[in-house]
């Protein structure tokens, strides 16, 4: 494992998001140091001959034990991106910040590359061809197990957010790692109506987070890709995805919903969460839906350019996705 240090502290979507860099224009643990130092690291590990990146934040002050949270990038997207170091606006530099308030840790793990070059993750969508075919479930694994093996993990709160192609991977860490992860996150993503993974098992919290105008992952389901192309697959619509887990948790049928103050008026789109409660084990879903919203995770401080929102529709900017996911993962624990 090779490490390059990075930001020393926090900053104060797969498809076309190959286009992202244009448009939305740590933790060591070396021999000699008493512990582990603070910041954000780059570093890389091998993993069937092929050489994985991923970034870690580790905060001043770390619990112990401390939750850990992976962040999966959407298709196209570098590590850089996610963290802020490339200089882009991105809502998942947040995490850094949740980080140091509530001592998690916060990993940033990046895929191989696909058809295009740029970085993707091997989620369930049998009927696409644009992503690498890497074993990912193997490699979100392997990190739990070295980070466990390295830092004080409360190894019952660990969690998945990821968004678009990130998105899918996250649902399929539910069903593949679902004894090894606590809740995940889907924003702007669904479940694959071909799938080339066995069907969710065992119940676990989803939380989805998708807009209904998002033009690159419809949101009443179909073919992806802006305009719609095969060879990026398809998807259920968000609602029948949030029914596949509600039915697997077992939760209430009627979920308590709530709207949120449209803050920004002038963002062309308002939030409501459904929230499916009392499913097994404590388990829930939660359906954020961004009415208007596009393909992009919501955001008050972290805003996409308009370049970026004439490609990729209106970012909300009614809530901060960080701090949903988080609060919705906060009182997790796998059993």
């Amino acid at each position: 494992m090779t490490e390059t240090a990075s930001l020393p502290h926090p900053l104060s979507g797969w498809m076309a998001l190959l286009l992202i860099p244009f448009l939305i224009s740590g933790c060591q643990g070396s021999a000699g140091t008493k512990g582990p130092l603070p910041g954000l690291t780059t570093r890389t590990i091998q993993l069937d001959d092929e050489t994985r990146r991923y970034a870690i934040y580790l905060p001043e002050r770390l619990e112990n034990p401390a939750p850990l949270v992976f962040e999966l990038h959407g298709g196209g997207i570098y590590i850089e991106d996610e963290t802020g170091e490339s200089g882009h606006k991105t809502p998942y530099k947040l995490w850094m910040e949740i980080a140091e308030r509530e001592g998690l840790i916060v990993v940033y793990p990046e895929g191989l590359e696909g058809r295009y070059g740029k970085p993707t993750w091997n989620d369930c969508r049998a009927n696409a061809s644009v992503n690498s075919d890497a074993d990912d479930v193997g490699f979100i694994s392997t990190l739990i197990h070295e980070l466990a093996a390295r830092y004080p993990i409360d190894e019952s709160r660990i969690y998945v957010s990821g968004t678009s192609n990130g998105g899918l991977m996250a649902l399929r860490l539910a069903t593949e790692l679902s004894t090894e992860i606590a809740a995940v996150a889907a924003v702007a993503a669904a479940m694959p109506d071909r799938s080339k993974c066995t069907p969710p098992a065992d119940p676990i919290p989803v939380l989805f987070m998708n807009g209904t105008a998002d033009n690159h992952l419809p949101y009443g389901g179909g073919t992806l890709s802006n305009p719609p192309n095969p060879d990026h697959g398809s998807v259920y619509s968000t609602e029948h995805s949030v029914a596949i887990w509600t039915a697997l948790d077992q939760t209430d049928a009627t979920p308590a919903s709530q709207r949120f103050p449209d803050i920004d008026p002038h963002d062309g789109s308002t939030v409501t969460r459904s929230r499916y409660s009392n499913g097994i084990g404590g388990t829930e879903v939660v359906l954020y839906r961004i009415d208007g919203g596009g393909h992009s995770a919501p955001s008050i401080r972290e805003r996409y350019s308009r370049l970026f929102e004439r490609y990729f529709r209106k970012q909300n900017h009614d809530i901060e996705m960080t701090s949903e996911v988080w609060a919705f993962f906060k009182n997790k624990r796998r059993e």
